[in-house]
């Protein structure tokens, strides 16, 4: 049987492991590509016009595809990433592992209030995995701060406006909870999700 590809670094991924947070920061804009807020066009070609526009960082959120669809969506999509852009997968651990053992540039996993438990997901995943965790209050930013460090790498922080690609989004944060969220996040990077618009690109910079 064929073993797996290692990954390969490249100047998106400097070197296999996961990247230190104090060398690391997410940074722009993250693309989050749903499958259905993406039709008509499709994933591939919504991630690949947003590559070109510069986009450097893509979260693939699939809730309702089989995981045989899911994990062959996220190699068309990590095929687009290599080089260009980091790529985390929505919620699904047991995808970021398949994913791995094929041997696809995949940086990680994002999960949320109601998925895994992060520090188990940290375990699975392992040490070189990207593990992002939503945190729609400053409790949770706190409580998520004061994890061993290493078990959570980025905050996304949201809903910052109603958002209609997922109906059962946490209360609207707006600006200012966006800023209470940052500042009870302490040493943790934070990224504002759900609803963004150009318009609020501002206001989400002025919140940290």
């Amino acid at each position: 049987m064929d073993q797996p590809r290692p990954i390969q670094p490249d100047p998106i991924r400097p070197d296999p492991i996961r990247p230190d947070p104090a060398r690391w920061r997410p940074g722009g804009v993250l693309l989050v590509a749903d499958t259905r807020a993406c039709r008509p066009r499709g994933v591939v070609a919504t991630v690949a016009a947003a590559l070109d526009g510069g986009v450097r960082w893509v979260q693939l959120r699939a809730k309702t595809e089989p995981d045989g669809e899911v994990l062959e969506l996220l190699g068309e999509v990590a095929e687009l990433c290599r080089d260009r852009a980091r790529l985390v997968v929505d919620d699904r651990v047991d995808v970021l592992l398949a994913a791995r053992a094929r041997g696809l540039a995949v940086d990680g996993v994002h999960v949320g209030r109601r998925d895994l438990p992060v520090d188990l997901v940290r375990r699975l995943v392992g040490p070189d995995a990207l593990v992002g965790l939503t945190t729609p209050t400053p409790a949770l930013a706190a409580r998520a701060g004061d994890l061993p460090p290493g078990t959570v790498d980025y905050l996304g922080v949201g809903a910052f406006r109603a958002s209609t690609t997922k109906a059962d989004h946490p209360p609207v944060t707006g600006a200012t909870g966006l800023a209470a969220v940052v500042a009870a996040a302490g040493r943790l990077p934070c990224v504002a999700i759900g609803g963004v618009v150009a318009g609020d690109l501002a206001a989400v910079r002025g919140a940290g």
